[in-house]
């Protein structure tokens, strides 16, 4: 058996904390083993609250966006894809799989540690062309 990719050690993880409510110790450290300071900044952006789930209305349409030190960062959780230049530089360039924004997105939505926002429809475009912005 191969060594397990980045996303298979998150999502065993998430599988985990879903079961447990919580991130265990053992948890912790393997996380910490597997992403090193990424994990260590996408902790501090789940414990500051800087995941933010945007559902809009009435569309029920769902944007994952974690504010980031320079700006708001767009997740596309499914495509495993960030605006962030962690993901342009070291993600395309297949140096690491995931940038901690991502990590983040993934521990947030398994144990809720975000904050829901709303949003009427009207909103979502001018929201999303600020999100997909690369820079500042």
């Amino acid at each position: 058996m191969g060594e397990e990719s980045e996303s298979e050690v998150l999502n065993t993880i998430c599988k985990e904390a879903k079961v447990d409510g919580k991130l265990t110790g053992k948890s912790l450290t393997r996380l910490y083993e597997a992403f090193g300071q990424r994990f260590v900044k996408a902790f501090e952006a789940l414990k500051e609250n800087r995941v933010k789930k945007y559902t809009f209305k009435p569309s029920g349409r769902v944007v994952w966006v974690v504010v980031g030190k320079e700006r708001d960062y767009l997740i596309m959780p499914d495509a495993e894809f960030c605006t962030c230049d962690d993901f342009y530089f070291r993600v395309l360039d297949r140096k690491v799989h995931l940038c901690y924004h991502l990590i983040a997105q993934k521990i947030a939505k398994i144990l809720g540690w975000y904050e829901p926002m709303e949003e009427h429809d009207e909103l979502y475009e001018s929201l999303m062309e600020e999100w997909k912005k690369l820079t500042p």
